[in-house]
């Protein structure tokens, strides 16, 4: 019985795997090529001239580092946000701080579709229109990484943090020394869907960016598609190459992902 569910959890898994596979096939295949069958797709020959030339002639190796350098900034940033908002909401007491708390939970009612005319009337009003800050400032704001950091820093007994006070320790080392090794797991975890979620972000990059050079790859992909319609080799590549550092990250941080999903309740 145990080997039976080996094998149906492989059979499953290479089903999923299939697309991925399958574009990794074509992406290596020579230009025009005859498909006749099947297994045309995946026998010799295999070439990566069309990887050099896809790098060569077209801006999406730049496309790359605009959405992995914009990733990285608007996910240090707004961990960094999260935790000292979640920390004062969790362990601060000041006036007005559930009332506070509900504005934040508030912001999770608000779909981001109905905030994008204020939000693109503010970035041209500061003139960062078609720039770094343009595509990261407006992705900082993030209720849900507050809210979920602000229920782990619950978590942590506060007879710890009066120890560390009766010590001497002040605040900021209370949150730096204490707090934050304590909640890594969910930083961690935050972290990366937060990455994930500026990496794959469409909407804003499109509205706000008319500037070629600064296009992300969920931008920037699409008009190179449309140039590419007759041959399979090309569109694959571009894939390929617009999939690998995700895939990377996925493969590295499994655990951490699979946890901030469960700690977050996405589903997708």
């Amino acid at each position: 019985m145990k080997w039976f569910y080996r094998l149906g959890s492989a059979a499953i898994a290479l089903i999923f795997l299939m697309p991925l596979i399958w574009m990794l096939m074509v992406s290596v295949k020579k230009e025009g090529m005859k498909i006749t069958t099947l297994a045309d797709w995946f026998v010799p020959p295999y070439s990566f001239a069309v990887y050099h030339e896809v790098m060569s002639e077209t801006k999406l190796t730049h496309w790359v580092w605009n959405s992995f350098f914009v990733a990285v900034c608007v996910t240090i940033f707004t961990v960094i946000f999260a935790a000292m908002a979640g920390f004062v909401l969790s362990k601060i007491p000041f006036r007005y701080k559930t009332f506070m708390f509900f504005v934040i939970l508030a912001g999770l009612l608000i779909p981001g579709e109905a905030l994008i005319i204020p939000l693109y009337q503010v970035a041209k009003d500061m003139s960062i229109l078609n720039s770094y800050q343009g595509l990261i400032l407006p992705a900082l704001a993030s209720p849900m990484a507050v809210i979920i950091l602000k229920s782990f820093f619950d978590g942590v007994p506060n007879d710890l943090l009066e120890s560390v006070q009766i010590d001497g320790g002040g605040t900021l080392r209370i949150f730096t020394q204490i707090m934050l090794p304590l909640t890594r797991p969910a930083l961690a975890s935050m972290a990366i869907l937060t990455f994930i979620g500026s990496w794959n972000n469409f909407l804003w990059p499109f509205l706000s960016i008319t500037d070629d050079r600064m296009f992300t790859l969920p931008m920037g992909i699409p008009t190179l598609m449309n140039q590419y319609t007759e041959d399979y080799v090309k569109p694959m590549v571009i894939n390929t190459i617009s999939s690998l550092p995700i895939i990377a990250l996925f493969l590295i941080f499994e655990r951490q992902i699979v946890k901030g999903v469960t700690l977050s309740g996405i589903k997708g």
